[in-house]
């Protein structure tokens, strides 16, 4: 079902288009279990991609591999043509990585921490310091730059990851989970953060939160149990996937006498209430071949209710993620 992650052209020492990541026939194994199996992926230059997958489904051990922190059992990777395992030195100048769990020492103070990073990168002196104003400023820690980090709260803790992970400037920028257990509030400096850092680097986004992947990556790639299932723009997905349109309807009249009559019009195969402030809206699936605008309007119309909006709409990228894992475990149950 994954449909191919394009690349286009670039100058790499062992890459002749235009990927930054390139991952073939990558497969790692824990002890017999495979974790990931033949996973194929390219992601360009300049791209944001969301890496999605439920708990356990591979995301961690692939990102692990693409920031060389541990080899592939058998598979090719490469960053900015240099292979993982061959070139790791050279890839890890490349890369910058923010972990589900950063690893920050607690003791230290930001600025501290910043310049022991940089010290284990071999940043020069004048870079150093440069460089750390620089991500202070983006991350927004000039008023914690000498607070003890294990002082910072989870947001700002956060920030700090990102800096680091940024300092040295790397082309590639992995991150797992950068959101995760943070306020709302720091959540949409986060995600704001990150677009604002994928105008400069390849940056790849692991996360469960499927709205925030919405809002931040240009194209999704969906992992599940070790595989890829699904790779490709949220809404070249839908297209691709969806049996049935949707139409988004709101209506003036009462509910309870609104869904018997939806549902009773010939060609919906589904209708649900979603109501809001002031609004009582519908969502009407059917099928591709059934556009049914017509006769809800007439419908409508001759109850005497009002037809405040009808729009069409597209999957959502819950509903995609849902129906590409869903699938994939209907195929492989027993008959």
């Amino acid at each position: 079902m994954a449909t191919d992650v394009s690349a286009t052209p670039q100058t790499g020492p062992e890459s002749p288009d235009d990927s930054m990541i390139s991952v073939s026939d990558l497969t790692h194994y824990y002890g017999p279990m495979p974790a990931v199996e033949n996973v194929n992926f390219t992601v360009r230059r300049g791209e944001i991609l969301g890496f999605l997958g439920p708990n356990g489904a591979g995301k961690t051990t692939t990102m692990r591999i693409l920031t060389g922190f541990m080899p592939p059992t058998r598979g090719s990777v490469t960053v900015d043509g240099y292979d993982v395992v061959e070139k790791s030195l050279e890839v890890r100048k490349r890369v910058g990585y923010l972990p589900e769990s950063v690893p920050l020492h607690t003791e230290m103070t930001v600025t501290a921490y910043l310049k022991y990073m940089g010290t284990l990168r071999r940043m020069n002196g004048r870079r150093m310091r440069s460089r750390i104003d620089d991500v202070i400023g983006l991350c927004r820690l000039e008023d914690y730059h000498k607070t003890i980090i294990g002082k910072l709260s989870k947001g700002f803790r956060q920030r700090v990851g990102i800096a680091q992970a940024i300092l040295h400037e790397p082309d590639v920028l992995i991150l797992d989970e950068p959101t995760i257990g943070i306020d709302p509030i720091q959540v949409v400096e986060t995600r704001s953060l990150i677009q604002e850092l994928g105008r400069a680097q390849t940056v790849v986004l692991s996360s469960h939160i499927l709205p925030e992947v919405s809002m931040i990556c240009e194209r999704v790639l969906i992992i599940h149990e070790g595989h890829i299932v699904a790779a490709d723009t949220p809404g070249n997905l839908a297209q691709h996937l969806q049996g049935v349109e949707q139409l988004e309807v709101e209506i003036g009249g009462p509910p309870a006498q609104v869904l018997p009559v939806l549902r009773a019009i010939s060609g919906a195969t589904a209708v649900t209430h979603h109501p809001r402030p002031g609004v009582n809206a519908y969502r009407v699936k059917f099928r591709k071949d059934h556009d049914l605008r017509d006769e809800i309007s007439r419908t409508v119309i001759s109850h005497n209710w009002s037809l405040l909006s009808m729009q069409l709409s597209s999957m959502s990228l819950e509903e995609i993620f849902l129906r590409v894992t869903t699938a994939e475990d209907a195929a492989d149950a027993p008959d």
